[in-house]
Formats: C-alpha cells, sequence, structure tokens
C-alpha cells in the first residue's frame, strides 16, 4: 500500500496478514473531510492495524502522531512502516511518532489520567464487537479531548452510533461501502 498525499506521498508501506484494511477511498475521504492540511496537530489512531491513518496525518503535517496497537504482528508492522518513512532526523517539521502496544480503551484512560489533550482521535476498532460504540463511551467518560477536538470512527453498519454521546455529537456520517465514517464534535 502506499501513502495516498502530502509530503511522503507515494511511499510505500507493510499490511499486515489477517488484518481488514482501510481501503483507500475511505482514507482519502477521511482526510478530504478533515483538510489536507494538518499542520501542528495531533492525532490519536486507536486499533492502527497497520498505521495506514496516523502515516497519512504525519504525511499531511500532523506534529505528533500516536498509534495504539494491542496485536504485537499489527505492532511490528507499524514500527517498521515508521522506519520506511526513511524521515531524516534532522527534516525540519519532522513528524515526532509514538507507537504503544496497548488496548485502545485503557490508554484513553491512561492520557486522561496524565491529563493528555488531543486535535484529532481516529479510531477504527474491529468490527463485530461492539468496540466502536465503547470507544466513544470511554472517550465521554475520560477527556482527552479540547473543544475545537474531532473525533472520527470507523465502524460498520451493523453498529449505530448514537447522534449524541455526553457532549459529543455527530457533526456528519459518510458511508463508504459496508464502512461508516462517523465524525463527532464536542459541545
Amino acid at each position: 500500500m502506499r501513502i495516498l498525499s502530502g509530503k511522503y506521498r507515494g511511499r510505500n508501506f507493510f499490511m499486515p496478514k489477517g488484518i481488514r484494511p482501510t481501503q483507500d477511498l475511505v482514507r482519502k475521504a477521511l482526510f478530504d473531510l478533515l483538510g489536507q492540511d494538518l499542520t501542528g496537530l495531533t492525532f490519536l489512531d486507536l486499533f492502527a492495524g497497520s498505521g495506514a491513518m496516523g502515516l497519512e496525518a504525519a504525511s499531511r503535517g500532523a506534529k505528533e502522531v500516536i498509534l495504539v496497537e494491542k496485536e504485537p504482528l499489527c505492532f511490528r508492522t507499524i514500527c517498521e512502516n515508521i522506519a520506511r518513512l526513511n524521515i531524516p532526523a534532522l527534516e525540519p517539521d519532522r513528524p515526532f511518532f509514538e507507537t504503544l502496544q496497548a488496548d485502545g480503551l485503557a490508554t484513553i484512560k491512561d492520557f486522561a489520567r496524565r491529563g493528555r489533550k488531543l486535535d484529532i482521535v481516529f479510531a477504527d476498532p474491529p468490527y463485530g464487537r461492539d468496540l466502536a460504540k465503547k470507544t466513544l463511551i470511554t472517550l465521554k467518560g475520560h477527556d482527552i479531548v479540547h473543544p475545537d477536538s474531532i473525533v472520527v470512527i470507523q465502524h460498520t453498519k451493523h453498529e449505530t452510533l448514537p447522534e449524541t454521546e455526553g457532549r459529543f455529537f455527530i457533526n456528519e456520517q459518510r458511508k463508504y461501502g459496508t464502512s461508516y465514517l462517523t465524525f463527532y464534535k464536542i459541545q
């Protein structure tokens, strides 16, 4: 697979076997809706899989990209994919990558305990486990966002997310094949 746009456009990355990759169409749509320029923003990629969304965010200027993945094979692949970017240490505006081999929901709780705030939270949990709604509920109960943050959850049509959850409300929802991108803003 390849990075679609930004300063690392066209660079290849690996996809671990056994995961459901986010289609190029969905990756492109996400960043079309977020905006192509993420300069200076922090981007959290929960249930990161290959790290594709985080790599795209870095390519579009995110200053900090946090990739959280529990599965060991996927976590190793993320680390290899970051290394494959081969970003020189002295490159101006070099993105800072943080990789965590951890549970996504536990990471939200840990970040809240430490008072960490993020600009964009993207979650693409495994389908069929009701993790999309659990992620939203965990975000509601553990404050890691600020009033201008955006939360995006990728989920299947079988997992209906609420219009509002605490101070989160659906700002936009788009369907791509069997996947949905649901964008939440904060009231």
